[in-house]
């Protein structure tokens, strides 16, 4: 065989099935790819909520999105509803999809910006079809309309699903716990791994997809960590299932809490809860009892406790070790980007992927890439705990007066005062992700860009009237989001 064309994946759930359905896909009968996971070793998988950008790794597989939104129990998503952030009681969405309508010279929020200092707009939140729909429990595909989802799933599920996905392809699965890690003296790259049945799996290409114990990335190579959790101090998390109460809502709830937030996912068949919070502020005992108290349903399940360190391993690419999922870094799921990093790296490795040698420039490259996708998701999440006006206990006057990257810190003031918002290269979200998120928590800039006043203020309120107008008439054909759901994708009750 020649160099680089054996794969091995150490681990399953969604980063290790992702990542053999993709390699799988990719390279067909051309690579041999065995992924190793053991039933006794559970998976974190408490991720059911995703962005926008899964249509696309489902669309590369070649997923019929119906048939994989009946097999996972899947519902849609429109948006993240951010309740008691900025102050206790305030709520705002921050929707996929555009607000309003941009021009290239500059972006809606700058024609709002003045028809609200003039008395004549709505709230901002208003010109986003996104909300409108949630807020009506809504949903349809139509490109037309702009209209953006991303989706609500059993994330087991979708492991299951990407599992058979995968061994048709020919994906090789062992099931076992591995006792070592053998390492070249020569490179110190990985050579194989011992299963504890005594077997060894030798490999060219390691994805190490592990989960928080890391077992390749850095307990066999040591590579180190890069610990942000003194800009994000949340280190625990409490997972529970409760049986569902009514019609799903086509978006996640976000509600902030004294020392944490809690998570809220419909699905078909049952409801996602979570409470991710401080220890630092609040017990394990006492938080437990706040998610409870704050359920609906039944509770289905034990809550379940993950510890965490948010942060990023410093190399996820060191030597043949590539770490995807939790293993090459963690950020809480606030805005559902735990899949997408998973997503990315796959998709950053099958692009980089080596030929007879592994090059050292293109192991830089991808860090590099790595490390800036991660750092610009890392701003986004501190951007929610920081603008917030929240004074009512030690966890939100740390968070408001914390120190903040200087990234981040450069954004935020140039939004203070010019109301724009400049994307950076490949980062992940957008401008109007940024402007929604602070206006929302209460940062209002100053001023707007000058080309709005080129609008007089008749033809301002016409811009204004045309977008409800146009929103009215999608609306008005729009199904409701189970009506849809029982049309298009409608699961079996397990």
């Amino acid at each position: 065989m020649k160099k680089n064309e054996r794969i091995v994946i150490v681990g399953g759930g969604s980063a290790g099935w992702m990542a053999a359905a993709a390699l799988s896909n990719a390279f067909g009968t051309t690579k041999k790819i065995t992924l190793i996971e053991s039933d006794a070793i559970g998976t974190v998988g408490v991720g059911e909520a995703t962005i926008p950008a899964v249509k696309s790794f489902n669309k590369l597989l070649g997923i019929d999105e119906a048939e994989f939104l009946k097999t996972t129990q899947g519902t849609f998503k429109l948006g993240i509803q951010f309740e008691n952030w900025g102050e206790k009681g305030d709520v705002y969405m921050h929707p996929f999809g555009l607000v309003g309508k941009d021009s290239w010279m500059a972006n809606f929020q700058h024609f709002w910006l003045k028809a609200s200092r003039m008395g004549i707009a709505k709230s901002y939140f208003d010109y986003s079809l996104n909300i409108r729909t949630a807020k009506e429990n809504k949903c349809f595909i139509d490109p037309n309309s702009g209209l953006d989802y991303a989706y609500h799933f059993d994330a087991g599920l979708y492991a299951r699903y990407l599992r058979q996905y995968s061994e048709v392809r020919g994906v090789m699965r062992i099931e076992g716990l591995i006792e070592s890690v053998q390492t070249s003296s020569e490179n110190g790259f990985i050579e194989s791994v011992t299963m504890q049945t005594g077997e060894t799996i030798d490999g060219d290409i390691f994805v190490d997809c592990s989960g928080f114990r890391a077992l390749l990335i850095e307990h066999t190579l040591h590579t180190g960590f890069e610990d942000w959790s003194h800009w994000l101090p949340c280190d625990r998390a409490l997972a529970v299932q409760t049986e569902s109460v009514g019609e799903p809502v086509p978006y996640t709830r976000s509600i902030a809490h004294a020392s944490g937030w809690q998570w809220r996912i419909p699905l078909q068949h049952r409801v996602g809860n979570g409470l991710v919070y401080c220890s630092r502020y609040i017990s394990d005992d006492d938080a437990k009892k706040l998610l409870l108290a704050n359920l609906e349903g039944t509770v289905r399940t034990e809550p379940r406790l993950i510890k965490f360190r948010t942060g990023r391993a410093i190399k996820q690419w060191n030597k043949n070790c590539i770490a995807i999922g939790l293993s090459s870094g963690f950020l809480e799921p606030l805005e559902s980007t735990s899949l997408h990093l998973i997503q990315t790296g796959i998709v950053r490795l099958i692009r980089m992927f080596p030929g007879d040698a592994i090059n050292q420039s293109e192991i830089d490259e991808y860090n590099r890439q790595s490390r800036y996708e991660y750092e610009r998701i890392r701003d986004f999440i501190i951007l929610h705990y920081h603008v917030t006006r929240r004074s009512d206990s030690p966890f939100w006057n740390y968070c408001r007066t914390m120190s903040i990257p200087d990234t981040l810190a450069r954004k935020m003031e140039v939004y203070k005062n010019t109301a724009s918002v400049f994307k950076e290269q490949d980062e992940l979200f957008h401008e109007g992700s940024w402007q929604q998120v602070m206006l929302g928590q209460g940062l209002t800039p100053t001023d707007y860009h000058p080309v709005v006043d080129k609008l007089s203020d008749d033809e301002l309120i016409r811009l204004l009237k045309s977008i409800e107008k146009e929103h009215d008439q999608y609306l008005s054909r729009f199904p409701s989001h189970q009506q849809f759901i029982d049309h298009y994708c409608k699961a079996v009750m397990p």
